[in-house]
């Protein structure tokens, strides 16, 4: 998916200076508004910036959008946000480190926060809520199987995990689908950094044969170690909980704070001392159970401006006798 428009700032020796996409046709949606969305935004200068952003709004509104929302790479799949408090933990893999001065830009332009996310630090793996093994008990007897990511079968695996996402993310903030292409492709660039015990797939079973060809993939947890901590020359010692999701309905409460808990207890064994539930929506689920093991490390904003007055309601039609 290609962005609508790309716009640069250049100075007069003809260097780029600040840039965006902007996107119109994504389908995004808040209440009555039609969002246009400023993505890939970079800029040298605060003067740069507030030019290519106004100039993305002025193009944005000319569209028929109403509000406009960024920074974010066309949806939510992708990068988006930036970071408002750093907090004083180095920025860790998979994390969008954006410069501070760009708040400031986005700011003057007339934007303000829209929604806002952290990242949170768990300093003690071993940590376990006793209520979680009556929770697994439970689930057991329902076979329900907690299980690592199969590496001889990564492919499948990935497309199941596909699958479930479309389900269990459709009502998150800003959501809109993506192809299965793009995802695939999205993580097959990460299995490299992947360890397989970190990566957790949560089945139901019809019985418990081991081929698992009736099985039903209900929940999955994706961690992978910060690879970012190598490059530094340190010994890496945390992992990162990127993503965990559930399949809607009663059945499957409290699976997600069970692949946590399932997750950095491996992530012990293995060697790791600290792990970063990363990037959660404040009023998200996983904010909640992240709370149980970890401290807030940084925070990050969407931000929006409102470029036309929201369409009204359409009236209720009048009851006729």
């Amino acid at each position: 998916m290609k962005p609508d428009l790309a716009l640069i700032v250049k100075d007069d020796d003809g260097a780029v200076r600040a840039r965006c996409s902007c996107w119109w046709s994504t389908g995004h949606t808040l209440e009555a508004d039609r969002v246009g969305v400023i993505g890939h935004y970079s800029a040298e200068t605060a003067d740069a910036g507030a030019r290519v952003l106004n100039d993305a709004c002025a193009e944005l509104a000319a569209r028929g959008c109403t509000i406009a929302v960024g920074p974010m790479d066309g949806n939510t799949w992708r990068s988006y946000r930036l970071v408002i408090e750093r907090g004083s933990e180095p920025p860790f893999f998979l994390e969008p480190d954006t410069p501070d001065a760009w708040v400031s830009h986005f700011m003057a332009a007339g934007f303000d926060p829209l929604a806002t996310y952290s990242s949170a630090l768990a300093r003690d793996l071993t940590q376990r809520d006793p209520r979680l093994d009556e929770l697994a008990a439970r689930l057991a007897a329902r076979h329900i199987v907690i299980r690592p990511l199969d590496v001889s079968h990564a492919e499948d695996d990935l497309r199941r995990v596909f699958a479930l996402s479309l389900i269990a993310f459709k009502d998150n903030f800003l959501y809109t689908p993506i192809d299965e292409a793009e995802f695939m492709e999205q993580n097959r660039r990460l299995l490299p950094a992947v360890r397989p015990e970190l990566v957790l797939l949560a089945e139901q079973r019809g019985d418990l044969d081991p081929d698992r060809g009736d099985a039903e993939l209900v929940a999955f947890l994706f961690a992978v170690p910060d690879v970012l901590q190598q490059k530094r020359g340190q010994t890496p010692d945390t992992i990162i909980i990127k993503t965990v999701a559930v399949k809607p309905g009663l059945g499957h409460a409290g699976l997600g704070s069970l692949l946590v808990a399932e997750a950095q207890k491996r992530a012990a064994a293995l060697g790791y001392t600290r792990a970063i539930h990363a990037l959660m929506h404040e009023s998200n689920v996983s904010r909640n159970i992240s709370r149980r093991y970890a401290e807030t490390i940084r925070r990050y904003a969407l931000f929006a401006k409102r470029l036309a007055p929201a369409p009204a309601p359409a009236p209720t039609p009048a009851a006729t006798a």
